[in-house]
């Protein structure tokens, strides 16, 4: 595998990669019960939780094991697609929700 550098795709990636995991958030909500306002309150945090994790903003130690994500992508060639930094994918949790709850 290659390790390419391709910020435009990268962002493609993560802004689909975000919406999907909102996505099965409020899924998982709605299947708990859970509706309305609330629901995306709760996919809202959850997705923000998630997003700083993977953009190794919320910093990540287990058993004294400091751990520090990288994101990348995998294309069809079996390529790996990155910015050249850590992952921003916060940024693009407004507009998955937006388009999830039509706010």
């Amino acid at each position: 595998m290659q390790l390419t550098t391709n910020i435009e795709k990268f962002d493609e990636l993560q802004a689909l990669f975000i919406r999907e995991v909102c996505d099965k958030v409020r899924i998982k909500l709605e299947e708990a019960g859970i509706k309305g306002l609330e629901m995306e309150e709760i996919t809202a945090s959850i997705a923000f939780s998630i997003a700083s994790t993977i953009d190794d903003t919320s910093g990540v130690e287990v058993d004294g094991v400091e751990v520090h994500p990288y994101l990348t992508f995998r294309d069809d060639e079996d390529n790996l697609i990155h910015s050249g930094d850590n992952s921003y994918i916060y940024e693009f949790v407004p507009g998955a929700l937006k388009k999830l709850f039509d706010v």
